[in-house]
């Protein structure tokens, strides 16, 4: 049996996995939108880490004990959990004034900024074709918010800088990579946020005022965090670029909820800058996967005997 048989059924574990992991954070950000009808926007944030490290302290901290906070680049970890939480007030607040899957797919654009930063930042080569993906992203974002329109006016500005400061943290998360566990990443993702975080909190809580609200505060957190733990296992059962064009499949989750939990479908043109913003984000995936198998081809024809 060749490797690549043996490798599939890994892969397709690895792909279910992420698909169910973007599913349950579609569910917390529709609790979060929901709850940010009735608190203010850090007090829902603050929960979603504060119950997120609970979570990791709970299921990792008896296995992993010390090593679950033993960190080599401590500056790194708290710079790359701030930007995380940051994106996560900018997206929360995003969603307590835009529909979810406009807002959502504006924040996809995640991975062309990506693209840009790692030309900037590592020096990597970007080939044309991959360049006009980009470019085609950032043409889907204009489709949605429509400038001039005043659909979404200085409201479409959130997603988008939820996606700057996601792309940013994930740029931190690669440097991470190989040298911090991810399960230690995912500890110092809670704890940074819900410190930094806890210094508005006496001045944006608001005590629930109903059982169902209670129990939905926590609910964001514990759903973050085992999402989280979810994409961890998921990437070692998968490459990263394997797996990273099912993330777009949380825009068909988005639009669902949003559907039936508030009424809100996108329209046509919206739909348009969507299908625009997948597709393009499933190109830069897929021809991420294709370079790393070009790479390898040629590693394992430069090694004699190989």
């Amino acid at each position: 049996m060749s490797g690549a048989t043996r490798a599939r059924p890994h892969s397709l574990r690895g792909i279910l996995m992420i698909m169910t992991a973007v599913a349950m954070f579609t569910v917390m950000d529709s609790m979060a939108k929901y709850l940010s009808r009735y608190y203010p926007v850090p007090g829902i944030v603050w929960a979603r880490y504060a119950f997120h490290l609970l979570f990791v302290l709970m299921i990792l901290g008896p296995r992993m004990k010390l090593g679950l906070v033993r960190t080599r680049r401590l500056g790194l970890q708290i710079v790359r959990g701030m930007l995380l939480a940051a994106s996560s007030m900018l997206f929360f607040s995003a969603l307590k004034f835009m529909p979810m899957a406009e807002a959502s797919s504006i924040s996809f654009v995640a991975p062309m900024l990506v693209t840009l930063l790692g030309v900037y930042l590592l020096n990597e080569k970007v080939e044309p074709a991959r360049w006009v993906a980009v470019v085609a992203g950032f043409i889907g974002v204009l489709i949605i918010i429509r400038p001039g329109s005043g659909i979404f006016a200085w409201v479409a500005i959130l997603p988008l800088a939820t996606a700057a400061s996601f792309a940013s943290y994930q740029m931190l998360t690669r440097k991470l990579a190989g040298v911090d566990s991810p399960y230690t990443s995912l500890f110092y993702s809670g704890l940074v946020g819900t410190v930094m975080l806890a210094a508005v909190l006496p001045f944006q809580w608001t005590t629930p005022t109903t059982l169902l609200h209670a129990l939905m505060l926590p609910a964001i957190g514990f759903i973050g965090g085992l999402s989280h733990l979810i994409l961890i296992r998921a990437y070692d059962q998968a490459a990263v670029s394997t797996l990273a064009p099912f993330t777009y499949t949380q825009l068909i989750w988005v639009i669902l909820m949003g559907y039936l939990v508030f009424g809100d479908f996108p329209d046509h043109w919206s739909l348009i800058g969507i299908a625009v913003i997948m597709a393009s984000g499933i190109y830069i995936a897929r021809h991420q996967q294709l370079s790393e198998r070009q790479q390898r081809a040629e590693l394992q024809e430069s090694v004699p005997g190989a």
